[in-house]
């Protein structure tokens, strides 16, 4: 059973993490940069990924949204499929993200997981990590 303050605490990771996806959705990668720690790790398939740096972050993403251009990405959602608090300070949250052409159609899938940390300024991407969608948590928010 979930208190009052984790709720509260996972509402706040959870409007981080929409915010994040509306600042995606422009392509512009300084407009990402700020929604994640520093420092903050990336893991996807491929490889792993230490960002020391808002810069380092910039990079990784860089090539991504240029493909993402070049293939009429209009906009990204991310559907939760499971909210974990870890801690006052830490909470995990898996899904799957969603990308969508300009014209609505569906352009691809992802799963994704985060744990996000508040810091001082606020809830913050400490760990990101791409993987099958099929392998995303079931519906449902878990805060125990």
């Amino acid at each position: 059973m979930s208190s009052p303050n984790t709720a509260v605490a996972d509402d706040a990771a959870l409007r981080t993490l929409a915010d994040y996806y509306s600042a995606f959705s422009t392509l512009e990668v300084q407009a990402v940069s700020p929604y994640f720690h520093e420092p903050s790790l990336l893991i996807s398939p491929q490889a792993v990924f230490a960002a020391p740096t808002f810069e380092t972050v910039a990079t990784l993403f860089t090539p991504t949204m240029e493909g993402l251009r070049n293939r009429d990405f209009g906009r990204s959602e991310l559907s939760v499929g499971h909210v974990k608090s870890l801690s006052a300070s830490a909470t995990l949250v898996t899904g799957v993200a969603i990308r969508y052409k300009r014209d609505g159609q569906e352009l691809e899938r992802a799963g994704v997981t985060y744990v996000l940390h508040k810091a001082e300024n606020g809830w913050k991407i400490a760990v990101l990590i791409l993987h099958d969608p099929d392998h995303s948590a079931p519906h449902g928010k878990s805060s125990g």
